[in-house]
């Protein structure tokens, strides 16, 4: 039968209902095997240790009788047989009961036995003698506190249950569970503990007596309860609370960065880093952006949330997108880049240096002479240390490996300046180390017979006390003991493709370990956190198991899958600076102040949604927003809260009537309730929002009066109308809407002014006039309105605003009732303009008529322009509100306006929106518009482009001008090949290469020695395809080359005439795998090819490990031909031909780590 782990009963009347005989399970440690295969769920990671579920042993049947077996009366024996003790743990307390069972035949469905102690807990077994729903009894034990459980309590138990006859002891059957006993999971057995059938039949399994003898037998449970040490022996974790049980609490994984958890608990729980990034000034800071700020509301909430933190905010801050947050990226390299962010940030303030004193460290790689007194040194400092784990057995074995001396000599002599070739040693020796160590244990390594990355899962020993005073040079001061102490050790858990991380931490410096892993925070031994993260074999494989599967590869090994990849030691003898107390590394008083506030903005927002049932939401708009306003419609409804322009939010209740709403608002501006009138807001058919009907009846509820005239919009929408005092004091308020009468109605109307000079369209208020009043009469409600003198002889243009695209001009002559005005209506005025001042407005892309605006506010777009080079100054950066009609002549004029530069200077660029950096340069063409630059409808080309921003670039000549010009990017590479600068260099069409060498020369600052010997070359796959002279025209400059430009080398200005050039390029692995820049190499007659790469390491200016590591080889000219490796002793100038290449074989910086996409970042 297979394994089945059994869940407890529903209800003690409800039997369970899964198998439980489970075959032999031997004991790895903590972790017990269920055979050939594990169960394994496809969506949750399983620990390997599976200390987190109870294990369920095999039936132990009973013995022939034969001499040495025990029988089940022999307690001690079947105990000492059946129940060995779990090694690593400690017994707390142990019992065994016996049951001795009666009348099997007359028992009821559900039985319990005699109650008898185990420590200080009551437990019994619990026996569904006729099966728990099967056809086999169900034995379980169970605790006796009956439905009484003690709060919190719980006990890890292992025990045996062993049925047997009275009258033969040599009979019986048994089975074995470990389980963690508590209030939800009281029972815990075996449903299918013995087939009833088997138990009554003649003979038990080929013995001559049944098991159950004159109607009655005896089961016996032996009990056995462990310390547990870390508080979730066996635990499932169900409704566990890492708060309650540790006092700290986890990371949420986003989706793959469980590696990022990792390292920032890591960092968090290192009290001085933590307190170095509190220092960071961020109180004027409230860019999302800000990673220094993201990091310091995240340390805060770790330490004052109860529950599981979200990284997202930070991620968010790194400009990491989704397809980031689901790769996993090297732990080692993300650190670094983290580091040199924050340290960015820390320059100039009172944490600067901080991170370099707690981290950095100095090594010395040195060549010493042995017969000659030469020494060739430097001192370089480090971040952390990468070990090797393959070959090593152990920490103290990667120290030595790495500071191991190499022996130059015989064909691999030095070449010692002014000595010659001499014997030599090289070296690595550490001059200090710092306060906090990292170690980066190499566990993924290439794999030349796989030709891939690979995991080493090689058995690697590390201590919790660490001394590194053996590999420090003899020259570095000592006076202080270099004695570390193990403070955290990051794991991962699978292989190169697949895998979790999480990490043992210790919180404070005499603490124990905890186990971070992801949201979930648990304590932990120093055997959890050390010996089996080691790595290596499993040891005590049994019952022809050939392995352990992995749960995220589903392949079996032999070797464990989790090991530590990186290890965190802090100095002895300065802890104390290192872990702080908590008041040390205070928070900033800003952060928690945001963070309070923000976590009572959630907490109210929570009560509002439970007590949403009671409110009704109203927006209500007032007459200052409308006069406020510029745009279309009375107001926008749903623009952001803070404008001045948005309609009032109010939460009321839907049992408070109109008059109580309305007194609210009459208090808010002062007045008396009377005074305040409230209109019912309704879509009309043309999608406007008007005012339609005034709620007369105070007394209607909020919620009666929303039932019936509300529009069933998410708001109920009303416009709060607040009289003017008439001659009495007293409200004027027009009363025909209460009693309407047909001959004297008056009409609300809605008035706006167009301001030709200002060119501006804004809200002046509302109006009442009869209907059968001439639309000339409105100038004198205009003018007291306006504030303009009564006898204003301005003449004045009136529209009626029927909808966005809808503005007819009225006539004046006309009634309202024939214009077809009616309440809620929009009258917008302006003063006449005569037809040349209108050309003149236009000239300067205003709009002499209100129509006009209208038809600009309808196309008019928010446009960001930012700087092509790089933000000096927050101004550089401005937001202009355009036509979308404009064309590119009008829209670089407001933009030259803006800038106070020359329009025809200025030159736009579109924003890719994937990057957010530079697309491609605009064209000046006549017939586009900002529209079509910003949306282009048939390019596939630009699909990938924001509409809403573009770049700017003033250039020093006209666009006239600038089209007589080719604009060539290239790269100046200097220091080798190892720094490259870019620039975009403009070049008169009819120009050469000397032309640009000369624009290269201005915009590089280079002296003319230099300048006179650049030269440039064309590269396209990686390869030189050709170098063309200063008489080369640019026009033949072809899109797809990579153009780059450096001084000619002087080895090659001096070549001799039996000396030659060699073209090189740079690969990983498979020559059709190019990057970095392909160059020329000088190759002379007879030179080894070892004392060529000395001169080629000059060449390139890499230099040391990273030299070392590359791979040399010469292929044929012609495509897809295999490399010839070259060895120290080759002649590189007799084995290539003149159309051959020098190939450098090493790894691509450009990428990522694991290969896996971009290369991480932090913005």
């Amino acid at each position: 039968m297979d394994p089945v782990r059994l869940p407890r009963p529903p209800t003690p009347s409800t039997p369970p209902d899964d198998e439980s005989i489970a075959h032999d399970l031997p004991h790895v440690g903590a972790l017990q095997i269920t055979g050939g295969d594990m169960i394994i769920d496809d969506y949750t990671p399983i620990d390997e240790k599976q200390q987190d579920v109870a294990i369920i042993n095999t039936p132990t049947e009973s013995p022939d009788g034969s001499e040495g077996e025990p029988v089940a009366d022999d307690y001690e024996a079947i105990k000492a047989r059946l129940m060995p003790p779990i090694p690593d743990l400690e017994i707390e307390s142990e019992a065994i009961s016996t049951w001795e069972i009666e009348q099997y035949r007359t028992l009821s469905k559900r039985e319990q036995g005699p109650v008898f102690q185990c420590g200080e807990s009551p437990w019994r077994i619990l026996l569904f003698p006729f099966g728990n729903n099967v056809d086999h009894a169900s034995f379980y034990l169970e605790h006796g506190y009956g439905e009484k459980t003690p709060e919190d309590w719980y006990a890890c138990v292992q025990f045996v249950l062993v049925l047997w006859n009275k009258n033969d002891p040599s009979i019986y059957t048994s089975h074995a569970a470990n389980h963690r006993f508590n209030a939800e999971e009281g029972d815990w057995g075996f449903t299918r503990f013995a087939e009833i059938r088997k138990m009554f039949a003649a003979g038990w399994e080929g013995r001559s007596r049944p098991m159950v003898e004159d109607d009655a037998v005896n089961v016996t449970a032996y009990v056995r309860i462990y310390k547990d040490p870390t508080g979730v022996l066996w635990h499932n974790f169900q409704n566990y609370d890492s708060k309650k049980q540790t006092g700290m609490v986890g990371l949420k994984n986003q989706g793959a960065t469980c590696y990022l958890n990792s390292l920032l608990q890591s960092l968090f729980f290192t009290n001085a880093f933590r307190k170095a990034v509190y220092q960071i000034p961020t109180e004027d800071e409230a860019d999302r952006g800000n990673s220094a700020r993201a990091l310091q509301r995240l340390f805060y909430n770790l330490q004052s949330s109860d529950y599981a933190v979200s990284t997202q905010e930070l991620t968010q801050s790194f400009g990491w997108e989704t397809k980031h947050i689901f790769e996993q990226q090297d732990v080692q390299e993300l650190s670094r880049i983290l580091m040199e962010n924050l340290e960015t940030k820390m320059k100039g303030t009172e944490a600067e240096n901080s991170l370099a004193k707690m981290f950095v460290g100095k090594m010395k790689t040195y060549i010493s002479c042995v017969n000659v007194d030469y020494t060739s040194s430097r001192i370089e400092e480090f971040w952390d240390i990468q070990l090797n784990v393959s070959g090593n057995k152990s920490l103290d074995d990667s120290f030595r490996d790495y500071i191991q001396v190499e022996t130059m000599d015989g064909e691999n002599k030095y070449f010692a300046e002014g000595y010659g070739l001499q014997d030599a040693k090289k070296g690595v020796i550490f001059e200090s180390f710092p306060s906090i160590l990292h170690l980066q244990l190499k566990r993924f390594e290439y794999d030349m017979n796989r030709d891939a990355m690979m995991k080493v899962n090689d058995r690697y020993e590390f201590p919790e006390f660490f001394d590194a005073s053996p590999y420090l040079s003899e020259e570095a001061d000592k006076s202080e003991s270099y004695v570390y102490q193990l403070h955290g050790v990051l794991v991962h858990s699978g292989d190169f493709n697949a895998g979790h991380y999480y990490a043992f931490l210790r919180p404070n410096k005499d603490d124990h370990f905890f186990k971070f892993d992801d949201d979930r925070v648990t304590r932990a031994t120093n055997r959890e956190a050390m010996e089996e993260n080691y790595g290596g074999d499993y040891t005590n494989l049994m019952n022809g198991n050939t392995g352990i599967r992995n749960p995220y590869t589903r392949t079996l090994s032999t070797k464990r899958s989790m090991s530590a990849y990186m290890l965190v030691y802090i100095r002895q003898s300065r802890v104390d600076e290192i872990m702080l107390q908590d008041a040390e590394a205070a928070t900033p008083p800003h952060i928690a102040k945001q963070l309070h506030e923000e976590r009572a903005l959630l907490e109210r927002k929570r009560k509002e949604r439970e007590e949403q049932h009671l409110y009704l939401s109203c927006s209500v708009m007032m007459e200052e927003q409308f006069r406020s306003y510029q745009g279309f419609d009375l107001a926008l409804w749903d623009a952001d809260p803070a404008l001045p322009t948005t309609p009032q939010y109010y939460r009321t209740l839907r049992a408070s009537t109109i008059g109580e709403f309305a007194e609210s608002i009459a208090k808010e501006h002062g007045v008396s309730a009377d005074f305040v009138r409230l209109w019912v807001m309704v879509n009309r058919q043309n999608k406007t929002i008007r005012p339609d009907q005034p709620l007369v009846d105070l007394n209607m509820t909020v919620e009666e009066a929303y039932t019936k005239f509300g529009s069933r919009d998410k708001y109920f929408r009303l416009w709060a109308e607040i009289a003017e005092a008439d001659s009495d004091g007293k409200p004027d308020l027009p009363l025909e809407h209460v009693n309407a009468s047909p001959n004297n109605q008056h009409i609300l109307i809605f008035l706006k002014h167009y301001d030709v000079d200002a060119q501006t369209l804004m809200g002046v208020g509302h109006v009442y006039a009869a209907k059968h009043s001439k639309i000339s009469d409105l100038v004198p409600l205009i003018n007291h309105k306006m504030g303009w003198p009564s006898h204003n002889n301005t003449s004045i243009v009136m529209f009626e605003e029927i909808k966005h695209t809808m503005i007819e001009p009225l006539k004046s002559k006309s009634t309202l009732q024939q214009a077809e005005i009616q309440d809620g209506d929009i009258v917008c005025f302006q003063r006449s303009v005569g037809e040349s001042e209108a050309r003149v407005i236009a000239e300067k892309g205003g709009c002499a008529s209100a129509r006009d605006f209208y038809d600009y506010l309808l196309n008019r777009t928010i446009i960001t322009f930012l700087p092509r080079v790089g933000l000096k100054a927050p101004e550089d950066q401005f937001q202009l509100a355009l036509s979308k009609r404009m064309t590119y002549d009008q829209f670089s004029t407001k933009v030259g306006e803006h800038l106070g530069v020359d329009p025809t200077h200025i030159r736009f660029v579109t924003v890719n929106a994937a990057t957010g950096r530079p697309k491609s340069v605009v064209k000046r063409v006549m017939s586009n518009n900002l529209n079509s630059i910003l949306n282009p409808q048939y390019s596939s080309y630009n699909i990938n482009q924001r509409n809403d921003s573009l770049f700017y670039e003033v250039l020093d000549m006209s666009l006239t001008e600038l089209e007589t010009r080719k604009s060539l990017r290239l790269a100046w590479v200097t220091e080798g090949l190892t720094k490259e600068e870019h620039y975009e260099l403009l070049v008169s069409k009819s120009g050469n290469i000397g032309d640009l060498i000369g624009e290269l020369k201005k915009k590089a600052n280079l002296d003319d020695d230099t300048a006179s010997k650049v030269r440039v070359i064309c590269a396209n796959n990686g390869k030189i395809f050709k170098e063309p002279n200063n008489d080369y025209p640019v026009t033949s400059i072809v899109d797809y080359y990579i153009l780059y430009a450096e001084r000619v080398p002087d080895e090659e200005l001096n070549m001799t005439e039996d000396e030659r050039l060699l073209q090189a390029f740079h690969c990983e692995k498979d020559v059709q795998k190019w990057h970095g820049i392909p160059f020329k190499f000088v190759i002379k007659p007879g030179e080894t090819f070892k004392d060529s790469k000395i001169r080629l390491s000059k060449r390139t200016g890499i230099k040391g490990k990273p030299f070392e590591n590359i791979k040399f080889a010469i292929v044929a000219g012609k495509a897809y031909s295999r490399p010839s490796p070259l060895a120290d002793e080759d002649v590189l100038y007799d084995l290539a031909n003149a159309d051959d290449y020098l190939v450098l074989d090493h790894v691509n910086k450009a990428r990522s780590y694991a290969g896996k996409g971009d290369s991480i970042f932090i913005r």
